[in-house]
């Protein structure tokens, strides 16, 4: 544990027992959450520090409070090493998270009961793209695309069908389990077509667009939403970007008729529009990880990201396992079990008894509800940042193959639940 805690250890010594117990199954589990990360030691120390005391409402050097000297350079450096990493003309680096992102740049364009497309969330879509339990389906009239029966993957000829047939204001790309890449020259022909605006929704694959391995929606998007905990591997976080050729088009106008540019639309669909006061401790942090992300040894990282997925799906195929799609392109896969004859629900208890950590996840065309699901979720980047490698990752598809394609037993569990610890015992929790 990088941070120290001996006053929490005094004063609270409840909570106290649930960070260490935390910390302790994050070091002797393994972390296949494709959502989930660690963060550096330098992240974590600018998580907890004293700028979590200060109200900053508003942006540097247009508060509503005084004493914003300091915590004005830190946002200012999270805003220029972000436009860096991402070729951006503008970030917003203040969302608290991927959702509140997406709801300041879904109102940057839209008005309650537009019309929407968006990424069907049993195919791999995200919650706040149109779920009717969110915001986003509550607020806005939106239609869906899904992927191919056959292919796993998304087929822009449908996607131009729907829109052409719905006529939506904004399409909506990206997915929190879709393993491929996202042809964004593509949707942006289809948003011409049909008049709309277009967003990406990056939360994902952050780091490895950052990192240029796979290519950015920026130069194609208006707006792009991101979070920085992911692939990112910084804080629990959100931020908007826009890009230069977005910041050119006026297209958008205040209701006294004057062109705005679109990083003004977004800044104030921030704040005041959705946001009180920004938490600068992880606007720190968030610029800590950004510095990070910058670096040779980021991009090396990201590589071994793609490289330990590819291998994983690789030999899950060959242990007999389904992955959607046939494999993948960045960090995530979606395996769907119903060649196993299990769901998703009984696959994630049973590794999670035996020390390896995923989520329950629907596969395209499921025939089980949310809850249950025929499918899990896995992704490398924590494990990644632990400096596992391609070794690890065909154990860990043996692992999973002996959990999962046979009935379960006491004596499979315990050699499972040891070999998990040995593994783990051998890597921390963060090498750079």
């Amino acid at each position: 544990m990088s941070v120290k805690l001996q006053h929490l250890q005094h004063y609270d010594p409840e909570i106290y027992e649930t960070i260490i117990q935390e910390t302790k199954r994050q070091t002797e589990t393994l972390e296949l959450i494709a959502s989930e990360n660690f963060v550096s030691p330098a992240v974590l120390e600018a998580c907890g520090q004293e700028m979590t005391n200060k109200y900053a409402e508003g942006y540097p050097g247009k508060r509503y409070y005084g004493g914003c000297e300091y915590v004005d350079a830190a946002e200012e450096m999270a805003k220029s090493r972000a436009r860096e990493l991402f070729g951006a003309e503008h970030v917003n680096v203040q969302p608290h998270a991927g959702s509140q992102a997406n709801i300041a740049a879904f109102f940057s364009v839209l008005s309650p009961g537009d019309r929407v497309l968006g990424m069907n969330l049993s195919h791999g879509g995200h919650l706040t793209h149109g779920s009717p339990v969110n915001f986003s389906g509550r607020i806005f009239d939106f239609s869906f695309y899904g992927v191919g029966k056959e292919t796993g993957c998304i087929d822009l000829n449908e996607v131009e069908d729907v829109a052409t047939r719905t006529r939506p204001k904004l399409i909506v790309t990206g997915a929190s389990a879709y393993s491929r890449e996202i042809d964004y020259v593509g949707f942006r022909t289809v948003a011409d077509k049909v008049g709309a605006y277009l967003i990406s929704d990056i939360a994902h694959p952050a780091g490895l667009i950052a990192a240029g391995l796979i290519p950015s929606p920026v130069p194609h998007c208006h707006i792009v939403t991101a979070t920085t905990h992911k692939t990112l591997r910084g804080p629990r976080g959100g931020i908007i970007i826009v890009g230069k050729d977005a910041e050119n088009d006026l297209g958008l106008k205040t209701l006294k008729g004057r062109s705005k540019l679109w990083s003004e639309v977004v800044d104030s669909n921030v704040f005041p529009g959705f946001q009180g006061g920004p938490l600068m401790h992880i606007i720190a942090a968030k610029a800590v990880a950004f510095k990070e992300a910058l670096s040779p040894r980021f991009k090396e990282y990201s590589k071994q990201v793609i490289v330990n997925a590819k291998c994983l799906a690789e030999n899950l195929l060959e242990f007999g396992f389904e992955v959607v799609s046939g494999g993948t392109d960045t960090h995530v896969m979606l395996v769907d079990l119903r060649n196993k004859g299990l769901t998703g629900k009984e696959a994630e208890a049973r590794l999670e008894s035996a020390g390896i950590t995923v989520n329950k996840n629907m596969v395209p065309f499921d025939t089980q509800s949310p809850f249950v699901t025929s499918g899990i979720r896995i992704g490398s980047p924590a494990l990644t940042t632990r400096g596992m490698k391609e070794p690890d990752m065909r154990c860990i598809a043996e692992l999973i193959h002996r959990l999962l394609s046979s009935a379960p037993s006491e004596s499979i569990l315990n050699s499972v639940r040891a070999d998990v610890a040995q593994l783990c015992a051998g890597f921390p929790l963060f090498v750079l």
